[in-house]
Order: structure tokens, then C-alpha cells, then sequence
């Protein structure tokens, strides 16, 4: 099969530019390596950890204050022991030689409709502030502080102060509905909770006080709610921020940064821990090298706190570059809302989710039209596959010169692993290539690597960024049936993969929710691609249920254009497009019109559990409805399945 068409390439300057560029000369000269192109690069960085991860600390002047000589003590999976003995401050290294007039933060919000700019000095400012408030409520190293914030500059300062004490961060966005917080939060048993007054979403006021009040009261363990008026402009209540210079604990490599939690649409959300180091580490190479942020760059990402996206936008401070935040409803009052802030605040790299295009793509909107966003020159991607069409759309309505790099990663690592190389070129509906240090692989159910095939994704050396654990999971059980089950001692991410002959790879969605007809395997993405390529379709679920006897009953459920019905002619139309565009196998067994796909609040569909629902799984079992974007959207399910 030959190749999609590429749609970008580097031009020369720009790969003479990228820091991935001079981290390959320095390690020619420094140390003698060299590489025939990133292939070759990326088999080095997997086969050699301790020498690339090394260098990752060398190039970028990593400072421990003791220990560092030692990179990898066990191997194993899981249990990688990384930088034994060693400490290190990830706080330390966002702030080290910072000009305290230069800005860090752009951000604009609904209820702050015009663009405010952080200096350094501010940042810096608040973050002291807020730390010497913490520790006079005895916050110390270990300790839990929760935020239930939104994504504005005073969280971000919230969580470096945090950081700074050697304390364990977490945090929920303000739209998480009491159960979900608590669900979230009780876990890690928090000391401080740090809460906003409530916040605006599509022009309407959202008063949190009274959802504050409940999720307080069922924290065991917590001594002390701290309120941030941000709807009323307040700011943090009276007698909370003191007067300090900025200091920094030091803990250990593997002491945790932070908490984040799987989605949690069955049972408790997995509660994964990160470490200062790990996450230092993976995110100095990750946004140096592959995203390429650099000095004069202002980095965005639509995300809320809620998703680990902001933790990793938070991490491109530890570039040269700057960041720009966004709180609001992206559709208000219309999809042109984030790239009006693109052009506002001279953003360069524009990331969303592939959910957040296709909706650009099927409205219609033409990001460059009226706007001056000679700024932008890269486009990120993730939270979903993009579909091909998507890779087209960016570059019709973005320019040719626009580098698009869709990524896929997750939660799990807080990282993406397959994704964006800035030297290298864009093939139509394809990730650039494996992340230097990821060992990603394709394998087949018995553990044999692929390459041109669809298998598993798995990883099959350490990354630094794998989490040192699961909280409350004292054996350790919980981690290791999370990822370690099916492949002892390799990760398996849960996704389909394929890697192709040139290196690129595409992603085909969640490996358990695979579609299975008559021996052919596909992955979802494949069909929604097809069944959004009509014109009438704006949004699809589909799932796959086993009846005796056959291949079993594979509905496909859509939601179409306002003023759309669902008639003969467009379901024919739908199953045509499938038929085409995935196979004959795949054709839908019925089509069905639904208000809404239900999804979680960072935007997956529900799959899994709308399968287990019409193979009669009681609903409360098959989902929390507190983990959902749109819980109305399931109950559509849940009265299908009861006749």
C-alpha cells in the first residue's frame, strides 16, 4: 500500500532551529554519537535508557541537589527505580533564571473577557504567597492540597506553591459535580481544599458555595477550606496569602508531584501517582524536543483542570516559552471563541482536542478569516484520533505552513508518547513517530511485535513519568492489573496501534472496545470516520454485542445537523460509507438516531459502558454518572435496554 500524501514538511530553517536539532549535534560532540535520521535516534534513546536519559539532565543542566550519578537502579516493570538517592525540586526549575519582567502567563476567561498577562515577577510573587499560606495551615512535604479551580493563573500558582513545599497536588475543574469531586479527593484524604466562589460557562453564572460546602464535609482528614472569590473578584480570602521571599523542599526523585485519576466511568477512578522527578524529566524532553517550544513561543492548550493536559501545559513553563489560558465554553458564543484568543494573544502553538477540530471542520469555521494569525505555525491534537480529514482541514484553513502534530498518549503517564517531531514530515491521518525514549511497540495477542499490522500498544522499557504507584494500593495489585496483566513486565496501554514502515503510526482506538466481525478486528475510530464523513453526521457511538450464534449485533448510534431526522435514504447512505470505507463485515446492523454521544468530562465517548448496559448491566454499575460530561445523553441507553 503506498504511503498517504504528506502535508508539511520543515523547511530547512525550521529543522536548523528546532532544539531537537542541537540536542543531536551536542550529543556528536559531546559524546561521540551519531545518528542516521530520528529512527536511528529513537532505537538509541529505548536501547540505551541510561545514556539517553543521562543526557536529557546533561543537555538541559538538570540540577540535583544530591545524587543523580546512578540514572536506572531496578529495571523492572512495574518498580523502575529512577535517580535512586537522588533529589531534585520540579518548582525549583520552572522558576531558575527567570527575568522577572518577562511574561509567563497569558490567559483570558468568561468572567475575565480580556486578555491578562503574569509577569515572572507576579508568578513568582503569588507563588511565595500562597506557599507561606499553605505552610501556616502546616501544609508540609506529603501533605494533599486539592483545588477545585478553574484554569487561570492562580491555579497554576496554587499548584507551584504546592510543589515548592514538597506537598502532593490534585485537582477536579469546577464544572465535576459533588460525587465526582469526592469520589476523586476522599481517596488522598487532602489536609487543605482550595475553592473557587463559582465561575461562568456560556454567559450563565455557576454558583459553587453550596457544592464546596458537601465536598467538604465527606473529606476525611480535612482541616481547612480556603476560598478564591473569582466569580465575585475577590480573590483569596482575607488572612490566607502571606509575605515571603519563594523557597524550595527538596524531596526525593520518586516523591510525588501530583495525582491524577483515570476517568472513572466504572468505579472509583484510579488514583495515579506521579513523582518530582518523573514528571520533571519526561517534560523537559517532551516539550523541548518534540513540541519544540522555545523562547518568544506562547504555548496553548484547551484543557481544564480537570485533564491532563493542563498539568502538561503547565509543564512548558519549564521552557523558554509562555503559556496562554483559557477558561470558558469554547462553542461560546460560537467555535471562532479560541481562535479569536489565538490571534489576541499571539498564541504560536494551538492545541485542542480532535473533537474540537471535527467540530471546526463540520462547522464550517475559517480560523483565518478576518483574523491576523500570522502567529500560529503549529497545531496540536489529542484526547482522540484525528481523523484524516481532520489532517486536511488544518491545513486548507491554517496554510500549508502550518505544522500539525496529533499525539496520543494519557492520564496513566501524563505525557504522549507517540507524536509530534518537529524535523520530520506530516503524513495525511498519521502521528509523526514514537517519542524519543518510549519504547512503543504493536503486538499481537501473543506478544509478537508488528510492524504494518494493527496490535496492542505497549511499552516495553521504564519511562520516568510511569506512575511510582497507585494511592491506597499498598501491594501494588491494582497497578498491576491496570497495565501489567495481560504482558507481565510490559505495559499495555489499552489502545490499537499500528506502526508503520516509515516509522509513522496511527492510532484505531480502545483495544476493549474493539469491533469484531467474523474474525476482522477494527478499531472504532475506523467506522466514525466513515459515518462522519457524511455530510449529516456530526457525532457517532458505536458498539459491538455478542449473541449466540453470530457475529452479534452491532448498532451504530448518531447524531446529526440540527433539523436533520434520521430517514431511509441517509441510513442507506451512512451504511454505504462504512461499507466503503471499512469493510462489508463492518456495516452497521442498525442505525439509530440520539440526542447526544455520552462522555466523560474529558471528552471520551462511553463505549465500553454503554456495551455493558445493553448486554444488561445495571447503569449504576456500568458508569458513574458523576465522571459525565452529558449524564442525560445515557439514560437514552438505559431506557433502550429495558425494551
Amino acid at each position: 500500500m503506498s504511503p498517504p500524501p504528506i502535508l508539511w514538511e520543515p523547511t530547512a530553517e525550521r529543522i536548523q532551529r528546532a532544539t531537537l536539532t542541537r540536542f543531536t549535534a551536542w550529543l556528536a560532540e559531546a559524546r561521540g554519537l551519531r545518528f542516521d535520521g530520528y529512527s536511528d535516534l529513537w532505537r538509541w534513546s529505548v536501547a540505551d535508557l541510561e545514556g539517553f536519559w543521562s543526557s536529557i539532565v546533561e543537555y538541559f543542566q538538570l540540577r540535583f541537589q544530591t545524587g543523580g550519578e546512578v540514572v536506572l537502579g531496578e529495571r523492572t516493570m512495574p518498580g523502575a527505580q529512577w535517580f535512586p538517592g537522588s533529589r531534585i525540586s520540579y518548582a525549583e526549575h520552572i522558576f531558575r533564571a527567570r527575568d522577572p519582567d518577562a511574561i509567563a502567563i497569558r490567559s483570558r476567561s468568561e468572567v475575565r473577557p480580556e486578555v491578562q498577562s503574569w509577569t515572572w515577577g507576579r508568578l513568582r510573587d503569588e507563588t511565595a504567597r500562597i506557599a507561606a499560606g499553605l505552610s501556616a495551615l502546616g501544609v508540609g512535604e506529603g501533605d494533599r492540597v486539592v483545588a477545585y479551580m478553574p484554569n487561570i493563573p492562580e491555579t497554576v500558582a496554587a499548584f507551584l506553591a504546592c510543589a515548592s513545599l514538597g506537598a502532593v497536588w490534585s485537582s477536579a475543574a469546577p464544572e465535576f459535580g459533588v460525587r465526582s469531586v469526592v469520589d476523586r479527593f476522599a481517596q488522598v484524604e487532602p489536609k487543605v481544599l482550595l475553592a473557587i466562589d463559582g465561575y461562568r460557562y456560556g454567559g450563565r453564572d455557576f454558583d459553587r458555595s453550596e457544592a464546596v460546602s458537601q465536598i467538604a464535609e465527606q473529606l476525611p482528614g480535612l482541616e481547612r477550606t480556603v476560598r478564591l472569590g473569582y466569580l465575585d473578584g475577590s480573590g483569596w480570602e482575607e488572612g490566607f496569602p502571606a509575605e515571603r521571599e519563594l523557597s524550595f523542599t527538596i524531596p526525593a526523585f520518586d516523591h510525588p508531584l501530583w495525582i491524577l485519576y483515570s476517568s472513572g466511568t466504572t468505579g472509583l477512578p484510579k488514583a495515579i501517582v506521579h513523582s518530582q522527578g518523573g514528571i520533571l524529566l519526561e517534560h523537559v524532553k517532551k516539550l523541548h524536543l518534540h513540541v519544540d517550544a522555545q523562547a518568544g513561543d506562547r504555548l496553548f492548550w484547551f484543557t481544564t483542570t480537570g485533564w491532563m493536559m493542563w498539568n502538561f501545559l503547565v509543564g512548558a513553563l519549564l521552557t523558554e516559552a509562555s503559556i496562554v489560558l483559557f477558561d470558558g465554553n469554547p462553542g461560546h458564543p460560537s467555535l471562532d471563541t479560541l481562535w479569536e484568543l489565538a490571534q489576541d494573544a499571539g498564541i504560536t502553538t494551538f492545541g485542542a482536542s480532535a473533537a474540537f477540530i471535527s467540530a471546526c471542520m463540520k462547522a464550517g469555521v475559517r480560523p483565518r478569516s478576518g483574523r491576523d494569525l500570522a502567529a500560529l505555525s503549529a497545531v496540536g491534537s489529542t484526547g482522540s484520533p484525528l481523523p484524516p480529514e481532520g489532517f486536511t482541514w488544518v491545513r486548507d484553513r491554517l496554510g500549508p505552513g502550518t505544522w500539525l502534530f496529533s499525539t496520543s498518549g494519557g492520564t496513566d503517564m501524563c505525557t504522549a508518547f507517540v507524536g509530534g517531531v518537529p524535523t520530520l514530515p506530516v503524513y495525511r491521518g498519521e502521528l509523526q513517530a514514537r517519542s524519543l525514549g518510549a519504547a512503543v511497540e504493536s503486538w499481537d495477542a501473543d506478544g509478537r511485535p508488528r510492524i504494518g499490522e494493527v496490535g496492542e500498544l505497549v511499552i516495553t522499557q521504564p519511562m520516568p513519568s510511569m506512575p511510582i504507584g497507585l494511592w491506597g494500593d499498598a501491594d501494588g495489585s491494582r497497578l498491576r492489573e491496570s497495565y501489567f496483566a495481560t504482558y507481565p513486565g510490559v505495559w499495555r496501554h489499552g489502545d490499537w496501534i499500528e506502526i508503520t514502515e516509515r516509522g509513522t503510526a496511527i492510532i484505531y482506538g480502545r483495544s476493549d472496545a474493539t469491533i469484531n466481525r467474523g474474525g476482522i478486528r477494527m478499531g472504532t475510530s475506523e467506522i466514525y470516520r466513515a459515518a462522519l464523513s457524511v455530510d449529516a453526521v456530526v457525532d457517532a457511538l458505536v458498539v459491538d454485542l455478542p449473541r449466540d450464534g453470530t457475529d452479534g449485533w452491532m448498532p451504530l448510534f448518531v447524531v446529526l445537523r440540527d433539523g436533520v431526522e434520521l430517514d431511509e435514504e441517509l441510513t442507506s447512505e451512512i451504511r454505504r460509507r462504512v461499507r466503503e470505507d471499512c469493510s462489508p463485515r463492518h456495516v452497521p446492523d442498525e442505525v439509530r438516531q440520539i440526542a447526544a454521544v455520552p462522555r466523560t468530562l474529558s471528552g471520551k465517548a462511553l463505549e465500553v459502558p454503554v456495551k455493558r448496559i445493553l448486554m444488561g448491566t445495571p447503569p449504576e454499575q456500568a458508569a458513574s454518572r458523576e465522571s459525565l460530561a452529558n449524564p442525560e445523553a445515557l439514560d437514552w441507553f438505559v431506557r433502550l435496554a429495558r425494551g
